[in-house]
């Protein structure tokens, strides 16, 4: 009986020990509490492959009655939003804007073609997603037909109304998934060797003592910075390089924008991951509470927020906006448009500046994180 009583009194002084250790250990709660709520709230919020407020340019070459009445059904479609074109050019130029995800063309002949009983309306898809165009090409087949039916309801006659639909597929013209996912395999590399690895650096001087020894010596935070980043930089560019080769030769992605500006995007995306990790490595001084925060801070975020499995306009309208506050998103962009689309100037420039003022804003923070401990 004394025996089971000591082991008692041994097992709950050691439970209330462990209980204060826990406690005491903020990342620990942090990863056990909120690490759960983080993850549903991703996946929940975040994983979405239903096909919703799509935007397909309208392009009537045919102004007529009849013809409008054709792609009447399209505006009714809850899963679609037309986008008025005045011409082809100018639908063609929204599409490899990424502006829109498919275009309906009504050729300036569809009149006398539909009174002939031989109507045809062309659709042409953005193909880089398979899964989307599919659904886009159903849902807008499907409100053709609908208009179809009714015009030849009314006809009385039922003829005169018969539409077909001629589908073209772009970007992705043999629907391989793999061609959609594999550019984003790029920036999930590059976030992964950025911010991940990098998370760990001065955490783990702080943790052995090493960084105390840099006070007293004429060390300047950007000297130690530069050093830090310049071995993750090469070997984040070897990984670069592996990464292009493979998705060109061994899964033969075709990369039909500049192979140069890939690669200084690429370089211009690694840098700000790795200043991310190192400006996360030296507030929290705690290597695993550096690579958790490294973890749903950008690897996790990369890889369900940023366009890498889905179209992010199929999620609410608050992950679209957080979303785009992640530098990740607009490389995503910018990557999937240069391998499948082409060079695309604007776009190219205007990701590419909020990528440099990102690596501007977080060498600044990283800076000063550094400066209150080095001056």
């Amino acid at each position: 009986m004394s025996s089971a009583s000591g082991f008692h009194r041994r097992l709950i002084a050691l439970t209330r020990k462990e209980v204060r250790q826990l406690l005491r250990d903020k990342s620990n709660l942090f990863v056990g509490l909120l690490l759960p709520l983080a993850l549903i709230l991703l996946f929940g919020y975040g994983l979405s492959f239903d096909v919703k407020d799509a935007p397909v340019a309208i392009v009537l070459e045919d102004r007529s009655p009849a013809a409008q009445e054709a792609v009447a059904g399209i505006g009714g479609s809850p899963y679609l939003v037309p986008v008025a074109a005045a011409s082809m050019d100018e639908a063609v130029r929204l599409i490899r804007a990424h502006k829109v995800e498919g275009i309906v063309r009504v050729p300036v002949d569809f009149s006398q073609r539909r009174a002939a009983g031989d109507a045809r309306i062309q659709l042409i898809v953005n193909g880089a997603d398979s899964t989307t165009a599919s659904a886009i090409e159903g849902y807008v087949n499907g409100g053709i037909q609908t208009a179809s039916r009714h015009i030849m309801d009314r006809s009385g006659s039922g003829s005169g109304g018969g539409i077909t639909l001629v589908q073209r597929t772009w970007f992705n013209e043999a629907g391989v998934s793999t061609w959609y996912l594999v550019p984003g395999l790029l920036v999930l590399v590059m976030t992964l060797i950025g911010a991940f690895l990098t998370s760990l650096l001065i955490a783990r001087e702080w943790e052995r003592g090493t960084l105390e020894s840099l006070f007293v010596t004429p060390v300047r935070p950007l000297e130690l910075v530069l050093s830090k980043l310049a071995p993750y930089v090469v070997i984040g560019a070897i990984d670069m390089g592996v990464c292009l080769i493979s998705a060109r030769f061994l899964f033969e992605v075709p990369i039909r924008g500049s192979l140069l500006v890939i690669i200084v995007a690429s370089l211009l995306y690694l840098i700000v991951a790795l200043l991310l990790g190192l400006f996360i490595s030296g507030t929290t001084r705690n290597q695993f509470a550096a690579s958790q925060m490294a973890l749903l801070a950008s690897f996790m975020p990369a890889m369900m927020l940023s366009g890498f499995v889905f179209d992010l306009r199929n999620v609410p309208l608050v992950i679209q906006i957080v979303s785009q506050l992640l530098p990740a998103t607009h490389f995503m962009e910018l990557v999937k448009s240069l391998f499948l689309a082409g060079t695309i100037w604007p776009m190219v420039l205007k990701n590419c500046a909020i990528l440099a003022a990102y690596g501007v804003l977080l060498a600044f923070v990283t800076g000063r994180t550094l400066r209150k401990r080095l001056d």
